[in-house]
C-alpha cells in the first residue's frame, strides 16, 4: 500500500495538482509554508517577464472584470424578468421603453457577454503561444478550458430568455444539432436541456435557472481554484 501511495505522490497528475508531497523533512515542510494558501496568498516567486503587460495583455483580470459586470447587471435583470412564455417577451419589451435606464442596463448585459467570451478566448490563445500551459501548469490549463466552455454554455443559456424569434430559432437550431450526437446520446441531452421535445415552456424555465444559477456557480468554483493555481504556480 505505501508503495502505491508513493507511487500517486510522485505521478505527473499528482505533482501538477499539488507542488509537493506530504511534509517528511525540514525542506518540505518549509514548503508546506511557503505554498500555504492563507499564509502566502500571493506566489513567494514570480518571474519578473510573466507578470508585464505586454507579456499577459491583462486578459485573465479583463475577464473577472466582465464576469462581475455580468453578475450585476443580471441580479438587475432579474428584477424585472419574469421566466414565462407569456411574459418573458413582453418584459424584455419593458426594459427597452418603459423601465429608466432599462435599455443601457440590457445592453450592458449583452455587450458584456459577447466580450467576455472574446476575452476568455483570447486569454486561452496567450497562454497557450506563450507556452503557460507547461508543466506543472497543466492542471491549471484544464480548468482554463473548463472555464472556457463554461463561458460558452453561458452565453447559448442566456440566448432563449428574450423569448423573440432570433432566440427561439437559435435554440431550436443548436438543441436539433446536439440531437444529432450518435449513440442516443444527443437525445438524451436535448431532452434533458429542453425538459421535453421542444422549445417551450420548460426549456426557457431550465435555460433561466442554468443561466442564473447553476452555470455561474460551476464558473465561480472553477475561477477560484483557477486564482489558487496560479497563485501557487508562481505566475501566469
Amino acid at each position: 500500500m505505501k508503495h502505491v501511495f508513493d507511487k500517486l505522490f510522485e505521478s505527473r497528475v499528482w505533482r501538477s495538482i499539488f507542488r509537493h508531497g506530504l511534509p517528511t523533512s525540514n525542506r518540505t515542510r518549509a514548503e508546506a509554508v511557503f505554498y500555504n494558501f492563507f499564509l502566502h496568498v500571493h506566489p513567494t516567486k514570480v518571474r519578473k517577464r510573466s507578470i508585464r503587460y505586454t507579456y499577459t495583455w491583462g486578459l485573465g483580470g479583463l475577464s473577472v472584470g466582465l464576469f462581475i459586470v455580468l453578475t450585476v447587471t443580471g441580479a438587475l435583470l432579474m428584477l424585472y424578468y419574469r421566466p414565462s412564455v407569456q411574459q418573458a417577451y413582453w418584459d424584455m419589451k419593458d426594459l427597452q421603453f418603459v423601465v429608466s435606464s432599462g435599455q443601457f442596463l440590457r445592453n450592458m448585459h449583452r455587450w458584456a457577454a459577447h466580450a467576455m467570451v472574446a476575452v476568455v478566448f483570447l486569454h486561452m490563445l496567450r497562454v497557450f503561444y506563450t507556452s503557460s500551459y507547461r508543466p506543472p501548469k497543466e492542471f491549471n490549463w484544464v480548468i482554463g478550458v473548463f472555464l472556457l466552455v463554461i463561458t460558452v454554455l453561458l452565453s447559448y443559456t442566456g440566448y432563449l430568455l428574450p423569448w423573440d424569434q432570433l432566440s427561439f430559432w437559435g435554440i431550436s437550431v443548436g438543441t436539433n444539432m446536439v440531437r444529432a450526437m450518435p449513440c442516443g446520446f444527443g437525445e438524451k441531452i436535448s431532452f434533458l436541456l429542453l425538459g421535453g421535445n421542444i422549445v417551450g415552456e420548460n426549456a426557457l424555465i431550465r435555460f433561466y435557472v442554468l443561466h442564473c444559477f447553476i452555470i455561474p456557480v460551476v464558473a465561480m468554483v472553477l475561477m477560484g481554484i483557477h486564482f489558487w493555481r496560479v497563485r501557487k504556480d508562481g505566475g501566469v
